[in-house]
């Protein structure tokens, strides 16, 4: 059986590889709602087991955070590509081969990515020598960040 790319597809990967000025603006964009959204987590935790159940932080509390960033990220990337942020900056993240990610790559970019942050930034610095310009997350889970033009984005939302 023949594999005929979507529409999404092949618009994706003729889509010019996104900059690091524009990943950088849809990153502070999207730390605003992470930043809520662990203020919201947070506060039902508090509700769940009491203010002072949290005072030294118990193990689960950082993993309930970490998981809850993940969902964020893993949600928005395995439906439509793209965080609130990335969409805001015209964004997408997408296999190498232009085909949307599912949670298991969700997961890997999603650790990958953590690894680029705690390098100083090293990670994404890696983009500004990249023939593609990817980001050494990028590169470790075979995906990539790329432009979405208008025309493509009215596509995907007539959709």
């Amino acid at each position: 059986m023949m594999n005929i790319p979507t529409a999404q597809q092949s618009t994706a990967t003729s889509s010019p590889p996104a900059g690091l000025l524009r990943r950088l603006a849809a990153i502070v964009y999207d730390s605003l709602l992470i930043a809520a959204l662990l203020m919201v987590v947070t506060l039902a935790a508090m509700l769940v087991v009491g203010p002072d159940a949290l005072a030294p932080a118990p193990a689960w509390y950082p993993a309930l955070l970490l998981l809850s960033w993940f969902v964020f990220f893993g949600w928005f990337w395995t439906h439509g590509g793209a965080t609130l942020g990335m969409k805001a900056w015209h964004l997408r993240v997408q296999r190498a081969d232009g085909a949307a990610l599912d949670w298991r790559l969700a997961a890997l970019r999603f650790a990958t990515a953590g690894l680029s942050f705690a390098t100083l930034g090293l990670g994404f610095a890696w983009m500004l020598i990249d023939q593609e310009r990817r980001t050494l997350h990028d590169r470790l889970s075979k995906t990539r960040v790329v432009v979405i033009k208008a025309r493509d984005l009215a596509q995907d939302r007539a959709r």
